[in-house]
């Protein structure tokens, strides 16, 4: 079995990490040194060459597929707490009825009621078909659903582990950082805003075009309605930080509560609500958010210019349109 590097002060380097957590994935490594060695980067706090050597290690053991240059990301780390309504699938939609390609990187509920493979099976999506198909949706409709379980089968054997740690450790940031499509521009919400330079840090070591890391003030996963906002801007190497606010895109401010969701059922008539043109909270949310991952993409230049377009493109059907060729396609 292989010995895993002691957890001290001084962070292990990306290589370090890397060599550590390939050993872990591949199963070198017994239970009980994995959970000590979890437990102590978790308790001293993740560095950013940790966090980047973990992913690439996860990188190296995906199974990925084909995507287009300009495909993006939109996904949350998860684990905030706060069991809102699927904000990113939603904007995932959205951006794609753009026509920016999405690889939508998800799974089933950990600790929310509804992931995002829940909320769109509840849709009316063949999820199995959806994971069979991805390559092709993406190809021919400019969106896809990429199940992590399918895709990082080595996480299988990490999961009653994780069970076991009954805590959060750096897997949960691991995810967005491992998409199997190899995107170059995402949008990585996390739930800690402090943690935002740390994360952006490990993307900008992994390497992107451009990709923004965003975080609620009181710890969502995507940019809030309910105030402040800390914003990486990682463009390249270069990372530069920054404050928006819903004002700062024309939205009005809203309590969390306001986007509470429930269980799958729940979440998709939200969602079918949202498509349909319903006005509120949801939507402002699903704009904000949109509106970030236009411009990662290169769409828009501008907050309010994204807010526009996203707003435009559902009241003209364009996202219930694609949904429902999504739907069609994978009968």
């Amino acid at each position: 079995m292989t010995v895993l590097p002691p957890v001290g002060e001084i962070p292990l380097d990306q290589d370090e990490a890397e060599a550590a957590f390939a050993a872990i994935l591949d199963g070198r490594v017994d239970d009980e040194a994995t959970i000590a060695f979890l437990v102590a980067l978790s308790d001293r706090g993740e560095s950013a060459s940790e966090i980047a050597g973990a992913a690439q290690a996860m990188r190296a053991r995906m199974i990925g597929i084909a995507a287009p240059e300009n495909a993006i990301d939109v996904c949350g780390t998860g684990g905030d707490g706060h069991h809102t309504l699927n904000v990113s699938t939603a904007v995932s939609l959205v951006v794609a009825a753009c026509g920016v390609p999405v690889a939508k990187h998800g799974n089933r509920a950990a600790s929310s009621k509804a992931g995002a493979a829940d909320t769109l099976e509840a849709l009316g999506l063949n999820l199995d078909r959806a994971v069979e198909t991805a390559e092709e949706t993406l190809a021919d409709l400019g969106i896809c659903f990429l199940f992590a379980g399918k895709h990082h089968p080595a996480m299988g054997r990490i999961m009653p582990i994780r069970r076991a740690i009954g805590r959060r450790t750096i897997f949960n940031l691991m995810g967005p950082l491992a998409n199997p499509a190899g995107v170059q521009r995402q949008l990585v919400g996390i739930a800690r805003p402090a943690y935002v330079p740390i994360y952006a840090d490990a993307l900008a070591r992994l390497g992107t075009a451009r990709s923004f890391v965003v975080s609620g003030d009181e710890g969502l996963d995507e940019l809030s309605l309910a105030g402040g906002n800390e914003v990486a801007d990682v463009h390249g190497g270069a990372i530069l930080m920054h404050r928006i606010a819903p004002g700062d895109a024309g939205l009005a401010t809203a309590p969390v509560d306001a986007i509470r969701g429930g269980d799958a059922a729940y979440n998709a008539a939200a969602f079918q609500a949202l498509l349909d043109g319903q006005p509120g909270p949801y939507r402002d949310a699903v704009l904000f958010n949109a509106a970030a991952a236009l411009m990662v993409a290169g769409d828009v230049t501008d907050w309010h210019e994204g807010v526009e377009e996203a707003a435009e493109t559902i009241d003209k059907g364009l996202a219930l349109g694609l949904l429902r060729c999504w739907i069609d396609a994978l009968k």
